[in-house]
């Protein structure tokens, strides 16, 4: 499995807002910081701000920063709202399946519970857990 650049980048976000949580941060700080391209990175934020993980202010002085506490942020429930899909395979989705096999192979189980214990994982995460190093993740972003 592997998680899509909207999502990567969405975490990397909400990674960095965590970090930097003296003040406001532009989205052209962000991509210069992270190397990604401004465009894309607006629509990631876009996507943030509409699940309600950040918020947005406008004007000279604007920026983005955290809309909740780090520690309330899981990160499970981060990557389910940034992944479009999940399933790892067709007969795990919600769309029709297109697997001759399906409801008679045992793969179909086995995927369900590596997708469900992988998000166990994540789930026992909160952004704050992800943040704990502050000093080598702001030296990281270059912010001393």
């Amino acid at each position: 499995m592997r998680l899509t650049f909207h999502t990567d980048y969405g975490l990397r976000v909400l990674m960095a807002l965590a970090v930097l949580d003296d003040r406001l941060v532009t989205i052209e700080e962000l991509a210069t910081r992270h190397r990604v391209s401004k465009n894309h990175l607006m629509k990631v934020v876009q996507t943030l701000v509409g699940l309600g993980l950040v918020k947005s202010v406008r004007g000279r002085r604007g920026g983005l920063a955290l809309a909740k506490s780090p520690d309330t942020i899981r990160m499970g429930d981060a990557i389910r709202a940034l992944e479009e899909d999940v399933a790892l395979v067709s007969c795990l989705g919600s769309g029709q399946v297109d697997c001759v096999l399906s409801g008679a192979c045992r793969l179909t189980g086995a995927l369900r519970g590596a997708v469900d214990a992988f998000f166990a994982e994540l789930d026992r995460l909160t952004l704050a857990d992800l943040v704990a190093n502050r000093p080598a993740m702001r030296r990281k972003l270059e912010v001393v």
